[in-house]
């Protein structure tokens, strides 16, 4: 599938993407948050600031400046990445916003029996919000209405929000159009993935501003593409398991042929994303379980 990776961050300034609506990009960039973080600034008299970031005093300055902190009345949180969560307390302390949206971090499913978490330093354990929203939950700021969606997946507590009245879904970590997501268990889960995609696809909105890069246009036809290229690599996983067991890190060389080292640790968390997803369909069977140092096989 096409991404589109042309995005100006213009660090410290805030850009107008829509009427009422501001985004700043907090200067993080990474081979996981492209440029970095976006921030949204939503509303004009009282403002809502979307995803604060990590904790970057230099981006709390210019979320405060840009909206002013008087007029910051509710910090909205879509999930808890050290990349989104954490500025909230931050922007909390320095205007006593309430933080509003998803609740604390919890895994997708249990460890397993000598299971390590490889994400645990992503993962922001200390956010608490003072109002979780669940799915269908609304909050209004003046005129502005937000609808909670749960969408998890890349994260079990991922929020996306729309806008009623508006074409417009803060699409967070879930839908990018410079990247898929990632999908690492235990903390997210490809068959959670794959339905909240699907329950986007329900919906109205068709423009979706995400946690990273540009905004996401005619988004019920790039979902599509999402859905077809998580399909597309599940087939190539299958393929690959025909003849004898084979581990991720086999997979990951078969499959990513041109990817760069630095990348082969995400990739085998995406690649044991789909296996696990695949065993609990029993079309897989893994040697001993179902783990990232498992061998893998289709069941005899």
């Amino acid at each position: 599938m096409k991404h589109e990776r042309t995005f100006d961050p213009s660090y410290g300034t805030a850009v107008e993407v829509s009427d009422g609506i501001r985004r700043l990009t907090c200067e993080n960039p990474s081979p996981f948050t492209f440029h970095g973080t976006n921030t949204y600034l939503i509303g004009q008299r009282e403002i809502a600031v979307l995803d604060p970031g990590p904790e970057n005093e230099a981006h709390i300055d210019a979320i405060v400046n840009a909206a002013g902190a008087d007029a910051i009345k509710a910090i909205l949180v879509s999930h808890t990445h050290m990349d989104h969560s954490p500025g909230a307390r931050l922007l909390q302390a320095r205007t006593g916003a309430p933080i509003i949206g998803c609740g604390p971090h919890r895994a997708a499913r249990s460890l397993a029996s000598g299971e390590v978490n490889t994400m645990d330093a992503s993962a922001d354990s200390d956010h608490v919000p003072d109002e979780e929203l669940k799915a269908g939950d609304t909050f209004s700021l003046g005129d502005i209405v937000f609808e909670a969606i749960e969408t998890p997946g890349h994260t079990a507590n991922h929020l996306c929000f729309a806008v009623s009245a508006t074409q417009i879904l803060f699409s967070a970590d879930h839908v990018m159009a410079w990247s898929t997501s990632i999908v690492a268990p235990p903390d997210g889960n490809m068959r959670d993935y794959m339905t909240s995609l699907e329950r986007l696809l329900q919906r109205r909105e068709t423009v979706y501003l995400p946690g990273h890069g540009g905004a996401v246009r005619d988004a019920h036809g790039y979902v599509e593409e999402l859905k077809a290229h998580r399909m597309g690599r599940e087939r190539s996983i299958l393929d690959r398991l025909d003849d004898a067991p084979v581990s991720i890190p086999d997979l990951v060389l078969q499959i990513y042929d041109d990817l760069p080292p630095g990348l082969r640790p995400a990739a085998a968390l995406s690649v044991f994303a789909h296996l696990e997803d695949l065993a609990e369909r029993d079309l897989v069977s893994a040697d001993p379980n179902v783990t990232l140092t498992a061998s893998y096989r289709r069941p005899s």
